[in-house]
């Protein structure tokens, strides 16, 4: 990361940061609370903004700091390698939940593995994702994920890549929880 980027980068994290504590402020006021909702709109907003400044600069989109940047959920490396470095640092589950990271496992067409972020549980066999890098550098939010596992325990997923249109099953492993879920 360059000088420059970072400096761009903490003044955009301060800018989130402020915006929280607006937020805390007129959250609820039984016990001052920021929602889950305001924390993940946030989050995801400065996901989206990191991608739009690494488009503006030519660079490519990454599903795993786009995942992070989304969730909270502070792991790096390849995509492949979430579930197992979430181990004994996040609660994982094999049920979808909002602002989860659901982690694909590595194929042979997908060999990185692949992120997404729940962003809405439709019920128990379709959830929609926010990802990034689904579609070659660009970013995909309320894409649709059905369950399409013999045992109905989300091992196997398709996403809706056109409307209507789910593509070709690939093997997951499981959902990281974020902070405030785990």
């Amino acid at each position: 990361m360059n000088f420059g980027h970072a400096v761009k980068r903490l003044r955009l994290l301060s800018i989130v940061g402020a915006g929280l504590l607006v937020l805390a402020n007129c959250g609820d006021l039984q016990n001052g609370s920021v929602s889950r909702a305001e924390v993940d709109a946030a989050r995801l907003e400065y996901a989206v903004q990191e991608v739009q400044y690494l488009q503006s600069k030519g660079r490519r989109v990454w599903c795993v700091p786009f995942a992070r940047n989304a969730s909270g959920i502070e792991i790096f490396g390849n995509a492949k390698t979430w579930w197992a470095q979430a181990s004994g640092q996040y609660s994982r589950s094999k049920e979808p939940q909002p602002g989860a990271v659901m982690a694909f496992s590595a194929t042979r067409s997908n060999p990185l593995g692949h992120v997404a972020v729940v962003s809405k549980v439709e019920d128990a066999r379709r959830i929609r994702v926010n990802h990034a890098n689904w579609q070659r550098n660009k970013v995909s939010l309320g894409m649709a994920v059905i369950d399409v596992s013999e045992k109905n325990d989300w091992s196997a997923v398709r996403l809706e890549s056109n409307p209507g249109a789910f593509g070709r099953v690939y093997p997951i492993t499981g959902f990281i929880l974020s902070p405030q879920n785990g």
